[in-house]
């Protein structure tokens, strides 16, 4: 058991109560540990802490527009790796209308996050629809592939060398946020006995397995995926976001850690969905400023109206290693304490890292060269 040093006190003019109740002239910042869940001071400040004006060096705000990536990738191991470590990969896929052979990933459990599209996963384990907003979560060595009725576009994530989880939900218990009776598996129903006898054009199947990041090939004069029936508790799932239903509160902004929804080892995935804005008056309604010093930050946007970012549309990416402070950006900022609708209206998935991570070799124009200026007049 960790045994922080913990001393919690105030010193000068601050809040009793974290991100409410604080003086509107003044900027909250928080400092903490482990992600949300550590130790934390909050800081009121004078000037907005991402109101710098210029900036040097390797560490920086960095967005990606990922719908530049035009590409299709004939297979989900040509996909383009935009941010990478030894515990996570990130990838974005263009994927063609009908693989004509089998992936298979021994270096993790795999998630696709389908952002356009609809069709069919076959795998060892039977059928899965697939459409718009769906997350997938393949064990590890599970054989796969698609067939697209809509063009899919998809974000991978490789949990490299361990296993998709679920998070500890603590006192709401298991069934909050989403009941884990909503997840669907594959079923080994007639579509899925009716490709037995699929072919490629020589006859074969080939099974193209990644391990160490090096690709082999396994050749096959049958269909593999023959299975019959199955039993156990290890299995692909399919979950939703539509099927997501976040914590909220009315009177406090709710860190992202409430809003997990898997864990791997060495990161986390947060899902953002719609909720009410906070509706008590003292209460702050825009993302506070934070240092999150344990973790890099990557949010990708998946639909709707991104109210804590400016300039940001479906298909983008943020990425905020650790290091340094952020949070809204100006226009957000105006909103701070009153919102002129209801409700959040935006779909995007967040990926806290434990471990830096590294960008990788993208097509020209996909870096959004002056994101690190866009808190420029705050």
């Amino acid at each position: 058991m960790r045994r922080y040093i913990y001393f919690p006190r105030i010193e000068g003019q601050a809040s009793r109560q974290a991100h409410a109740g604080f003086d509107r002239s003044l900027y909250e910042r928080e400092m903490g540990k482990e992600g949300f869940f550590g130790p934390a001071t909050h800081m009121y400040h004078t000037h907005p802490p991402t109101g710098w004006i210029d900036w040097e060096g390797p560490l920086r705000p960095r967005a990606f527009n990922l719908n530049h990536i035009r590409p299709t990738h004939a297979s989900p191991w040509d996909a383009t790796t935009f941010l990478h470590n030894a515990h996570c990969k990130m990838r974005f896929w263009r994927a063609p209308e009908k693989m004509d052979h089998l992936a298979r990933n021994g270096d993790g459990d795999e998630l696709l996050f389908v952002h356009r599209g609809r069709g069919d996963l076959f795998c060892d384990y039977g059928r899965l629809p697939v459409e718009q907003s769906d997350y997938v979560i393949l064990p590890r060595s599970t054989m796969w592939r698609i067939e697209a009725a809509e063009p899919i576009t998809a974000l991978l994530i490789e949990a490299t060398g361990s296993t998709y989880m679920l998070p500890d939900k603590g006192i709401v218990g298991q069934h909050a946020i989403f009941d884990p009776a909503v997840l669907e598996t594959p079923r080994i129903d007639e579509a899925f006995r009716a490709q037995y006898e699929d072919r490629g054009p020589d006859g074969t199947w080939k099974v193209r397995i990644k391990r160490q990041d090096r690709i082999s090939t396994v050749t096959y004069p049958f269909n593999p995926l023959d299975a019959v029936g199955w039993k156990g508790d290890l299995a692909p799932v399919k979950l939703n976001v539509r099927d997501i239903r976040p914590l909220m509160s009315h009177r406090y902004h709710l860190p992202p850690s409430a809003h997990i929804t898997w864990v791997a080892n060495r990161f986390v995935i947060c899902t953002f969905c719609p909720r009410p804005f906070e509706t008590d008056p003292d209460a702050l309604k825009v993302p506070f400023y934070h240092n999150n010093d344990d973790y890099d930050e990557v949010i990708f946007y998946h639909a709707g109206d991104f109210f804590s970012r400016d300039n940001i549309e479906p298909g983008m990416v943020t990425f905020h290693p650790c290091g340094f402070t952020h949070g809204p950006h100006p226009k957000a900022l105006s909103r701070a304490w009153e919102q002129p609708k209801p409700m959040t209206d935006e779909y995007a998935v967040m990926v806290d890292t434990r471990d830096p991570l590294e960008v990788g070799e993208l097509p020209e124009g996909v870096e959004l060269e002056g994101y690190k200026d866009s808190w420029k007049g705050a």
